[in-house]
């Protein structure tokens, strides 16, 4: 019987999820080569060849698919049992590990986690920036305990709770067909703006997902003349000419300084949530219950 690996672990897990030694070391800070004798030394002792390797990277076989699922449920008791010893402590100190979107930080998190830290001074906050699916699969791994994300995904394994209402906004340059439109911020219908050439945002983000979604139910593909891959870009490349662009009401800031005008989405799918997420299993820190209870203090549903 050989002891559980935490850092071998990691490492498969790593791999699983960017198909790289190289990238997967780059990640850790260690040599490729350290990673591949980690692994190759692991296949031995087990038995198993746990990934495929060609010219373009690494993938999972089926054996290491059921190997990289044990290490997540691993990791996740070891991560769990380290927030309940916290609470077993002082039961002040501790420490809060966030991963949201950056819609999140757009909009009134980063003025409610300054009030959530003047009240508990001694909890360390650890905020990471990432997409929403990769927010809940840290959900999933342990590495986060609370996740702030849009409402499009499966919370199926999550316990959620409305964090802000969201919509969506269409914004284009004032010398636009769609200006006069626009212009007075009455909602607009989505078939009014299909017609014309867009500024993508972010593959598969969510935004993406919504709104290729609903293009999709129209019957109308979306127009892109161009994808960019953060928000202050796009509002760049609106202004520059390549088309309208979308934006959720918690980024309408970046529009500051700009001739642009915009107008809310009409249809009720264009209205959206960022959620308050955490996995089901997860013990609940008092950390984690005090700022669930302040995000539900300070929610105030759209009328």
């Amino acid at each position: 019987m050989h002891s559980f690996d935490s850092v071998t672990a990691r490492l498969i897990l790593l791999l699983a999820d960017t198909g790289s030694i190289g990238r997967a070391a780059e990640r850790e800070g260690i040599a490729s080569s350290a990673v591949s004798r980690r692994v190759s030394d692991l296949e031995a002792r087990l038995g198993v060849a746990l990934f495929d390797r060609s010219a373009h990277g690494v993938k999972l076989t089926s054996s290491g698919q059921a190997y990289a699922e044990g290490c997540r449920t691993v990791l996740r008791a070891i991560a769990d049992l380290d927030t309940v010893m916290v609470d077993f402590g002082t039961g002040q100190r501790g420490s809060l590990r966030l991963a949201c979107t950056s819609s999140a930080l757009t909009g009134r998190l980063p003025e409610l986690l300054a009030r959530y830290a003047g009240k508990h001074q001694a909890i360390t906050l650890d905020l990471q920036e990432t997409s929403a699916a990769k927010a809940l699969l840290a959900l999933d791994e342990g590495r986060a305990d609370i996740a702030i994300v849009s409402d499009n995904y499966d919370f199926s394994r999550f316990e959620i709770k409305p964090f802000e209402d969201d919509r969506v906004w269409v914004l284009a340059p004032p010398d636009h067909p769609l200006a006069g439109e626009i212009k007075p911020r009455r909602n607009i219908a989505f078939a009014q703006v299909l017609a014309y050439d867009i500024v993508g945002i972010h593959h598969a983000g969510s935004l993406d997902r919504l709104l290729i979604e609903a293009a999709s139910k129209a019957g109308k593909p979306l127009g892109e003349r161009v994808r960019v891959e953060s928000f202050p870009a796009l509002v760049r490349m609106v202004e520059a000419g390549f088309g309208i662009g979308f934006l959720r009401s918690t980024s309408l800031h970046l529009l500051a300084g700009t001739d642009l005008v915009c107008a809310p989405l009409a249809e009720p799918w264009a209205l959206r949530q960022l959620l308050v997420a955490r996995r089901k299993t997860s013990p609940l820190s008092a950390a984690m219950r005090a700022f669930i209870a302040l995000c539900a203090e300070t929610y105030a549903p759209s009328s």
